[in-house]
């Protein structure tokens, strides 16, 4: 052993340093794990470059487009273009309706910085409350109106304040220079600018035109950029549309029976003249009427056009239609003699003359002359139920007319074959069957047209924009009866104006005037029944008698009065044929009138 103190000689790994407790060895990484470590690394970061360049490639490659659409687009701004509404005139080119420009203000609330400062910048010009203003200009919208129908000089003044965020669109005014004049016939618009009656309903597409539209670029004040995109579609206007009125006669026609509805008694009138060889409706009117302008203060019942939507029971005027048929039948000559007593029976019902009386050997024309319910019964019996249905049926009534205006009615015919003993004593007479004034007229146009009926029509000619001109197809005619019969009628219908006829004061003076009279029994409402109902007077008739030019029915609901129409209607049918003839410049008749025979011992 080697002495105390001395240490044995050194050998490598023969002593080891002793751990301390608690602690491990590091040992370093070997070479292999450094490059794991590096690989996974890489990997890592050439992903994300992958990832980082294919979003670059998606948004400029694939999704570029539509991003830049959509950029694009909230930079657009569409606004409306309306189309002018076109013209309705007489047929002298009198406008009756036409447009003006104005202008609606509307704003983006979003692009508006202060609208309380922006609303008492606009209250005064525009007219509305500030507070309004305000609250419309606050709400969360890219679009409210602000006012509608401003006029150009005060929308200019408007865009001089440059506020931000406005935008003026056309807005035109219809305005109806004539007022009542013709505005049942015209009709009128609504807020919206389409027709809600008459011509401005019937005719609605071709007078609206085709909206057209602005779509251009506006920067962050909602302003448009000079520079940018301006895609914009241009309107086409509406047409025009020509009637067949005459606005001096139209006012005419309205101021007379304006006058007749004044008078305490008569509740409504109707009256309308056509023009004998066309049917062309050269007046129309009726009382209550309305201002088209106005009509939003107009009672809602008072909208329509009473002279082809209101039907009323006609009386007398109806006994041309049943002895036309008698003489088209051969039944019966202007000079046939009947003995006609003052009643007759009817079912369970007894008619009676306008006074009953003893038999009085009447001709055909003093039948109608006199008016007589049981002379016109019996030629009714001769011709027969379901042959008298077709006359009538044949002169339009029971149907539509098919003049241009809406809310037309076809009257109320029952068919032959349900009428009952009594409802063949009625119509005959003009009761039991239900007319508008103008089927009534139509009816006398044929008569006076040599038995040929024109559908009537109120409507001339449309124009386009670029002034072509369409004119309305003339109806074709019908023939209905004979020319002689036409003759035979005409003759006896002038002896009812005259001497010993039931309407004198149709007279018209320098003209020979054919019409007839009708009084008929008006339902009352409170029970259903004709007890108290009052009657519709009626008169129609042509002239001038040797030459027919103008056809004119004239119709006054009397709900409280017993006058007859020769008494009320007949003067109204005078003081209107009157203006038509000498401002038609018809010639007066040359030929005087015949003589008549109405009786005989």
């Amino acid at each position: 052993m080697p002495p105390a103190g001395d240490l044995p000689p050194h050998r490598p790994g023969a002593l080891r340093p002793r751990r301390q407790p608690g602690r491990r060895r590091r040992e370093p990484l070997g070479l292999a794990q450094r490059d794991l470590r590096n690989r996974w690394g890489m990997v890592f970061m050439v992903l994300l470059l992958v990832l980082v360049v294919c979003r670059l490639v998606f948004l400029q490659g694939v999704d570029g487009a539509a991003l830049a659409q959509a950029a694009e687009d909230s930079r657009m701004r569409t606004y409306p273009i309306e189309a002018v509404r076109g013209q309705i005139t007489d047929r002298n080119g009198q406008v009756l309706a036409y447009s003006v420009d104005a202008e609606r203000v509307v704003a983006d609330p979003e692009v508006v910085e202060d609208p309380a400062r922006t609303a008492l910048a606009l209250t005064t010009l525009l007219g509305v409350p500030a507070e309004e203003l305000t609250e419309k200009l606050s709400r969360d919208t890219r679009y409210v109106v602000l006012a509608e129908e401003v006029a150009p000089d005060v929308a200019d003044r408007v865009r001089e304040l440059g506020l931000g965020g406005l935008v003026y669109e056309y807005d035109p005014v219809r305005l109806y220079p004539a007022g009542a004049v013709g505005g049942q016939i015209v009709g009128f618009v609504g807020v919206d600018g389409q027709g809600l009656a008459g011509i401005e309903q019937t005719f609605e597409e071709e007078l609206a035109g085709s909206d057209g539209e602005e779509r251009v670029e506006v920067d962050g004040s909602g302003n448009p950029i000079p520079s940018g995109i301006d895609d914009t579609t241009a309107a086409t206007d509406g047409d025009s549309v020509q009637l067949t009125l005459d606005e001096d006669l139209q006012y005419v026609v309205q101021e007379r029976l304006d006058t007749a509805c004044a008078d305490g008694a008569t509740k409504s009138a109707s009256a309308v003249v056509l023009d004998v060889q066309t049917g062309e409706v050269a007046a129309m009117a009726a009382c209550p009427g309305y201002d088209p302008g106005n009509y939003s203060q107009t009672d809602p019942d008072l909208l329509g056009n009473p002279v082809v939507s209101n039907v009323y029971e006609p009386g007398s005027v109806m006994k041309a239609v049943t002895l036309a048929a008698a003489v088209e039948e051969g039944k019966a000559t202007p000079g046939t003699v009947l003995s006609v007593n003052g009643h007759i029976q009817a079912g369970d019902t007894v008619v009676t003359d306008a006074h009953d009386h003893a038999p009085i050997n009447f001709t055909l024309t003093g039948i109608l002359a006199k008016s007589s319910n049981v002379g016109t019964i019996m030629m009714a019996r001769e011709i027969g139920d379901g042959t008298l249905e077709r006359y009538l049926r044949a002169f339009g009534l029971g149907s539509e007319t098919g003049v241009e205006l809406p809310g037309e009615s076809g009257g109320i015919l029952e068919d032959s074959a349900d009428w009952t003993e009594s409802r063949a004593g009625n119509v005959p007479i003009g009761q039991g069957i239900s007319v508008t004034t103008l089927q009534m007229a139509s009816v006398y146009q044929t008569l006076a047209n040599d038995g040929v009926r024109i559908p009537p029509r109120v409507v001339a000619s449309v124009t386009a924009p670029d002034g072509t001109v369409t004119d309305t197809p003339r109806p074709e005619g019908t023939r209905v009866v004979s020319e002689s019969t036409a003759e035979a009628m005409t003759y006896m219908l002038e002896a009812v104006v005259g001497p010993g006829g039931t309407a004198p004061l149709g007279e018209v003076d320098g003209f020979r005037v054919v019409g007839k009279t009708g009084t008929a029994q008006r339902a009352n409402p409170e029970c259903s029944c004709y007890t108290g109902g009052g009657y519709f007077t009626t008169f129609v008739g042509y002239a001038p008698a040797d030459d027919p030019q103008y056809v004119v029915a004239v119709d006054l609901e009397r709900p409280t009065s017993s006058a007859e129409g020769g008494q009320v209607a007949a003067p109204v049918f005078s003081d209107v044929m009157r203006y038509a003839l000498t401002a038609g410049g018809v010639v007066p008749s040359g030929a005087p009138r015949p003589d008549f025979t109405l009786t005989v011992p």
